[in-house]
């Protein structure tokens, strides 16, 4: 039989959508599911900021009865005209290992774009950067994180057979923690602050919401990361958003804010206990026994493993060794908590700066993800 691709229309089709992937890797050792509930609220039109911008559709791809995998269609103008690209993508892309329903799911996003006036189509992505971005090239035998994808190897096949080539690469890497800091990244550090009038800082809970620190945060990522692949800046209800979704969830021992002498924030680092083996238990869902596992992770840090999720340093600082004060800061906390291994978020391959932050740690490049793209013919 024909593939049949099916465009989700309600809840139960969304709620499929979400549950597919937790279905098709179940069992593999490799794989780290998403909470299903917090797929639907990014799917939700009415709980997602990004829609204020974005367009979205959902399919899924059917074989003689049986669900066989699913992608989405997005179009985000803000970062087509920010980029000067007419591109539409595919994002959230999963099949079983037939090229006929590849080639089908992607076909209909490309047919999907072309009607919106779209000429390029590209992905995986989302609808920014916030979302979980890029196909995994290497590291099929790693263990993910809870902010990336995982993929069979036979994906990147499916993609170069019909004619998508490399956009772009992100490279992720797992650092050891040293037993203790080397003397001279302690001395360097306090250089840079004496130099520049800055200093590191730990807020509580308290004082993050009473002077709005957490929009100051995101506002810093807009800044930060307008220059890279794709990026489109957050809106003022996104941040808001983004600030309510994920404040609380924040271990405050692992985050790092820099601030310079007029109490303005200028730099920061984020880091988070492991919770991939926490997520594995949880098979995806947070009921009934879910949240346990996730809490306790979070809470009594049960992992040698860290997930370094996000770092931000203002343009004005980049290339003052900023980036090497919050690293030496937020790794003598981690020295300090016993952890043994960083994971890296998705970099750039060619962001030189955050790359060379790893100079002097023993590390090694674990992971590689890419974007794929084509013109639509």
């Amino acid at each position: 039989m024909s593939v049949e691709i099916v465009k989700v229309s309600d809840k139960a089709g969304l709620k499929l959508f979400a549950e597919y992937p937790n279905k098709l890797y179940k069992g593999n050792p490799y794989y780290v599911p998403t909470l299903v509930s917090d797929d639907l609220k990014t799917f939700d039109k009415k709980v997602n900021a990004a829609y204020d911008f974005c367009d979205a559709d959902f399919f899924l791809a059917y074989k003689d009865g049986a669900l066989c995998g699913r992608v989405a269609a997005i179009l985000n103008p803000k970062a087509n005209d920010r980029w000067g690209a007419p591109s539409v993508r595919f994002g959230w892309i999963d099949f079983i290992d037939d090229r006929e329903v590849s080639r089908s799911l992607l076909e209909v996003v490309s047919a999907w774009g072309a009607e919106r006036g779209m000429n390029h189509i590209e992905g995986p992505l989302g609808f920014t950067d916030m979302d979980t971005e890029g196909m995994l090239v290497e590291g099929f035998e790693e263990l993910g994180t809870m902010v990336t994808f995982y993929n069979h190897p036979y994906y990147k096949e499916h993609l170069e057979a019909l004619g998508y080539s490399k956009i772009t690469d992100w490279v992720e890497r797992r650092i050891r923690i040293p037993d203790s800091l080397p003397e001279k990244y302690e001395r360097y550090s306090q250089m840079i602050k004496d130099r520049y009038h800055l200093k590191t800082v730990k807020f509580s809970r308290r004082e993050i919401n009473k002077r709005g620190l957490g929009y100051e945060l995101f506002e810093l990522v807009n800044n930060t990361y307008n220059v890279l692949f794709g990026y489109s800046a957050l809106s003022p209800r996104q941040i808001d958003q983004y600030v309510k979704q994920y404040l609380s969830m924040l271990d405050l021992d692992l985050v790092s804010f820099v601030m310079d002498e007029n109490d303005k924030l200028v730099a920061f680092g984020v880091m988070m206990p492991s919770m991939s083996k926490a997520l594995q238990k949880a098979d995806g869902k947070f009921f009934p026994f879910g949240w346990f596992h996730l809490a306790k992770a979070l809470m009594f840090k049960c992992t040698d493993t860290v997930d370094m999720l996000l770092i931000a340093v203002h343009p004005d600082y980049q290339t003052k060794g900023v980036p090497a004060l919050i690293i030496t800061d937020i790794f003598a906390k981690l020295i300090k908590f016993g952890f043994k291994w960083a994971e890296t978020n998705p970099e750039l391959e060619d962001n030189h700066a955050v790359q060379n932050l790893w100079v002097g740690f023993e590390h090694r490049q674990h992971r590689r993800r890419r974007i794929y793209g084509k013109n639509i013919e």
